[in-house]
């Protein structure tokens, strides 16, 4: 027989050899072991990571379409950029991926484009060192949550910013939303205001909840009764913050306190076109304090949410996780700062208008 017989030989010997010890440590046949090498489908992904698992537990070298070699990516899902607490948030969590050496992968969901769940099997699929979401499906109680559990199937490096439903297990950071509420709410008593509204997400948005909760346990300790007709919920955008308002400005309130910058500027512009002033008439608080918000007409009063902060803590816990340690699911929370521009005045006395 011929050396390059003989060679080959040996090279089908110490696959097999391989397959077999393989599939004995994950308790599958060799056929399985054998498509999870060569990439074929009809394994699940449960399976797929045993396989891979234990070839680096037995010492074997990953074929190179599997050996992660360009895993140096980190995925960083939004669900937008019009809102600038977005790109802001990228800016700073690119920043500190670099530090560490990592790339991001912005991927940003649109209306009709390309899913969330459909960016988490794209990312899989380069092999991502790890990923971050911001502002996510995981913050909707009724929103399919089946890609997260993919994720956490694979033990994929997660961090979540912004409070998530319960039963996902991955580390979060989070802007604080009750010390946020109570801040907001805190600043329109001081200015006399009693008929105060709350603009707010949809209603299985976590962090929403979480205001409102606080939000009415403070107004209850001070006297002031939280109206079911002064709270609703929209979509966080600048119209959905316009058609809110302009509810409840019929309604005779005073204050509007708002989950987010941009629906405070929908909130100002209804009560604009309703012939009232802000904040002599009404006044309007938002949350992020995001870009510009001291350049807008009033300059907003806003809870500024620790971006910078929040970014890089974000960034530790998710290498922390690439680099092996263990990383508890829980939340970090940060602290937020209530800033106060031209949005918010003194309140004076309003009649509810004719609706």
């Amino acid at each position: 027989m011929g050396c390059n017989n003989l060679r080959l030989l040996r090279i089908i010997c110490a696959m097999t050899r391989r397959l077999a010890e393989v599939a004995r440590k994950v308790g599958v046949s060799e056929a399985t072991v054998s498509r999870v090498l060569n990439g074929k489908p009809g394994v699940s992904e449960a399976t797929r990571e045993a396989v891979l698992t234990a070839l680096d537990v037995l010492g074997y070298e990953r074929p190179t379409q599997l050996r992660g070699d360009r895993a140096r990516l980190v995925g960083l899902v939004l669900p937008e950029l019009a809102n600038p607490i977005f790109p802001a948030f990228a800016e700073v969590v690119g920043g500190a991926l670099a530090q560490q050496g990592f790339t991001s992968v912005l991927c940003t969901r649109t209306v009709g484009g390309v899913s969330e769940a459909e960016y988490v099997d794209l990312l899989l699929q380069q092999q991502v060192s790890g990923v971050v979401f911001a502002g996510g499906l995981y913050a909707q109680a009724d929103a399919s949550h089946g890609h997260y559990e993919r994720l956490l199937e694979r033990r994929l490096p997660t961090v979540l910013v912004n409070a998530a439903v319960e039963h996902l297990r991955f580390p979060q950071v989070s802007c604080d939303d009750v010390v946020a509420a109570e801040m907001a709410l805190g600043h329109l008593l001081s200015l006399g205001h009693e008929r105060i509204a709350m603009v707010l997400g949809p209603p299985d948005h976590v962090p929403s909840a979480r205001k409102l909760e606080a939000f009415s346990q403070r107004a209850a300790s001070n006297g002031v009764r939280v109206e079911a007709e002064f709270v609703e919920r929209t979509m966080f955008s600048i119209e959905g913050g316009h058609a809110a308002t302009a509810r409840l400005v019929r309604r005779g309130v005073t204050g509007i306190v708002c989950a987010s910058d941009v629906l405070a500027l929908g909130a100002i512009r209804a009560a604009r076109r309703a012939g009232l002033s802000v904040p002599e008439d009404v006044s309007v608080i938002g949350y992020d304090d995001s870009a510009l918000m001291n350049c807008t007409d009033p300059p907003l009063t806003t809870v500024r949410q620790p971006i910078d902060a929040m970014g890089r803590a974000a960034v530790d816990l998710l290498v922390a996780q690439i680099d092996k340690a263990v990383v508890p699911g829980d939340e970090l929370l940060f602290e937020p700062e209530l800033v106060v521009r031209a949005s918010t005045a003194p309140a004076r006395e309003r009649q509810p208008v004719g609706r």
